[in-house]
């Protein structure tokens, strides 16, 4: 018959002794304790963190231990979704063996992982920022790249621009032709006119 208490206590014996820092035991009976996993640190140093807390079932390692997130730290709801997934399945397939190590391990993998896709994602963001500013640069020197369809359009604009122009122009100038008298009606309204060189001249 397997003595579940001993096995227990041996594993928490070597528990204690592989994460003297982060593991805590918060009660005997049922025994209750939290390990702190963290990542290995990522960029500027960031890491992932999260406290995962254990409670011995009777028949444990036979049944699986009862596990939960107590807290987390620069994690996202998927990754916690992600972190209890994996705590499932990893349960699952050691049960019958002492398996807390096996767990928290998987989880410190994970969240290396999560680190590394939290690096990945700021890399991404970065270059496609660099990409946008070069764009945008090449744009302000470039301006429009000329098309046919695009020079068409401007051209038929242009066109329409230079017969307005056009049009104003012969306007004014008819106005002006209306008001402007040949020199044969000046003579027919001014008899004075025919004269008056003579009259300069005479001067």
């Amino acid at each position: 018959m397997t003595d579940y208490s001993e096995e227990q206590r041996n594993e928490l014996e070597a528990l204690e002794s592989i994460y003297p820092d982060s593991f805590t035991v918060l009660s005997e009976k049922p025994t209750t304790f939290t390990i702190t996993v963290t990542s290995e640190a990522g960029e500027n140093d960031e890491t992932v963190q999260t406290t995962l807390k254990f409670t011995y079932r009777e028949k444990y390692p036979d049944e699986a231990p009862l596990y939960e997130i107590v807290s987390q730290e620069n994690l996202d709801d998927n990754d916690v979704t992600d972190i209890i997934k994996l705590l499932e399945q990893q349960a699952e397939e050691n049960l019958g063996m002492v398996m807390i190590f096996t767990l928290v391990s998987a989880v410190q993998e994970k969240l290396n992982e999560i680190v590394d896709q939290i690096k990945t994602r700021r890399e991404e963001e970065k270059k496609q920022k660099e990409r946008e500013a070069e764009e945008e640069e090449k744009q302000r020197f470039h301006g429009t790249p000329v098309t046919i369809e695009n020079f068409l359009n401007w051209k038929a604009k242009f066109d329409a621009e230079l017969l307005e122009i056009k049009r104003k122009k012969m306007k004014e100038e008819e106005q002006a032709g209306k008001n402007k008298l040949s020199g044969k009606q000046l003579f027919e309204m001014d008899h004075n006119l025919d004269t008056s060189d003579i009259q300069f001249l005479e001067e």
